[in-house]
């Protein structure tokens, strides 16, 4: 089951490509003007298109029809397709540079679905954008919505996992690079209002996270909310915001390269 039919009509009104990531991105992904590039998990194509206009040829799949609808009718610049990661409608090598980004948690089989992405890879890079179990566990949303942040913690793979993952399909050289959230992030994903918690408060904003969509019961969002407005309120907000605050980054990029195979 595609888990983002159920997010609501409204993903795009708050779920946008970043600057600051994209860019990071393309850098991450070196891409060239006359090379083809592609997106696993594209969603309704956001990052996508940010990173077509850095060059490159782009093709994007994702499992969710509605989605790719989405993605489809923003732009017939990228080429979209509806796809299992496990299972990519491309030939061997056709691709210098494959992006994910925060989509490897729906993966239905985490080691498949990169061997294929190894397989579709001439040599070049894999980039992933994700957040670990014990990142996810140290956003202070888990003084206010605990079991959602904890169900969402637990269907993230470890960074161990998607080292080994990586290193078992072949990729040779497995680079990380922490990400910490900025104060004027654009995409609003699940720990956006980092340094905005009102945001939290917004129902549109929820309804296109998956951690709130998805995992978080409707008690649990009622009563989260309104603890989570009474401290705004009283100012104490601040204090659990620096409470969490860490050295290890919210999210991660991880850089994967399949080197030019000489045998």
């Amino acid at each position: 089951m595609a888990v983002y039919e159920q997010i609501g009509k409204g993903y795009d009104l708050t779920r946008r490509a970043d600057t600051e990531i994209a860019a990071q991105l393309a850098k991450y992904l070196q891409i060239k003007s006359d090379s083809s590039y592609l997106d696993v998990g594209c969603g309704t194509g956001n990052y996508t298109l940010a990173l077509a206009k850095h060059g490159g040829v782009w093709s994007g799949v994702d499992q969710s029809k509605k989605m790719i609808n989405a993605a489809t009718k923003k732009s017939n610049v990228v080429a979209w397709q509806v796809a299992e990661a496990e299972a990519l409608p491309y030939a061997d090598g056709t691709f210098l540079g494959v992006l994910c980004t925060l989509a490897i948690h729906h993966f239905a089989a985490l080691t498949h679905a990169f061997r294929e992405i190894y397989r579709v890879l001439a040599a070049g890079r894999f980039v992933l954008f994700t957040a670990t179990p014990e990142q996810i566990n140290k956003y202070w949303l888990v003084e206010y919505f605990p079991d959602a942040i904890h169900k969402s913690a637990k269907q993230m793979p470890s960074l161990e996992k998607v080292r080994y993952a990586l290193n078992d399909v072949g990729f040779n050289s497995v680079n990380i690079e922490p990400y910490s959230i900025s104060r004027n992030l654009q995409d609003l994903f699940l720990y956006s209002g980092k340094y905005r918690p009102e945001i939290y408060l917004d129902e549109n904003i929820r309804s296109g996270i998956s951690t709130f969509a998805l995992l978080a019961s409707p008690e649990e969002i009622t009563v989260g909310c309104q603890r989570l407005a009474a401290d705004i309120n009283t100012g104490r907000i601040t204090e659990i915001v620096n409470k969490y605050e860490n050295n290890h980054g919210d999210y991660l990029f991880v850089i994967a390269d399949k080197g030019s195979i000489m045998n």
